[in-house]
């Protein structure tokens, strides 16, 4: 979508972006014969930068799946930790999946002590970067930062509501 014009041998790019990345074509001309074209693939590394990932909320016995994202040249290495806990794949029943620029942990059956805050790693040779993403189950409330926050005493809550209820009529 770019068009340099140069005279000469040589295209020089400055400060290079990643979207300069692409397909670049030389064009050799002149009054005698035909163009000359050639293609030169331009490929601009850079590190990760992670552009998906959300919390979810998961009812124990269900099967949950955190997600992360991270677009990378090149392609970024995933790794999962719960707390300063690296996760591997068929430990306590998770599973990690990587496909292309997405990794997956899944759980197959999701329990009490699975909710909680994973962090999802991205590396390549030009750097790292890391997401924090909340694994919660459905009675959790969140924070205004997005944590979530599970209720302590859903007796209490109970007994909170009926009792708001209960002056509302009065």
């Amino acid at each position: 979508t770019h068009k340099f014009v140069t005279e000469g041998e040589h295209l020089e790019l400055t400060a290079v972006t990643k979207e300069q990345s692409g397909a670049y074509e030389c064009i050799a001309s002149n009054d005698i014969s035909t163009p000359d074209v050639r293609t030169v693939q331009v490929t601009i590394n850079y590190p990760p930068f992670i552009s998906k990932a959300r919390s979810t909320g998961t009812a124990i016995g269900q099967k949950g799946v955190l997600q992360c994202e991270a677009s990378a040249v090149p392609r970024a290495d995933f790794e999962w930790y719960k707390e300063d806990r690296r996760l591997f794949n068929g430990i306590n029943g998770l599973k990690i999946e990587n496909q292309g620029k997405q990794s997956m942990l899944v759980f197959f059956n999701v329990s009490e002590e699975d909710y909680g805050n994973y962090t999802c790693v991205a590396m390549n040779t030009m750097g790292i970067t890391n997401a924090s993403i909340i694994l919660y189950g459905p009675g959790a409330m969140h924070s205004v930062n997005g944590a979530a926050v599970l209720p302590r005493c859903s007796v209490c809550l109970l007994l909170t509501v009926t009792l708001l209820c209960y002056l509302l009529k009065f």
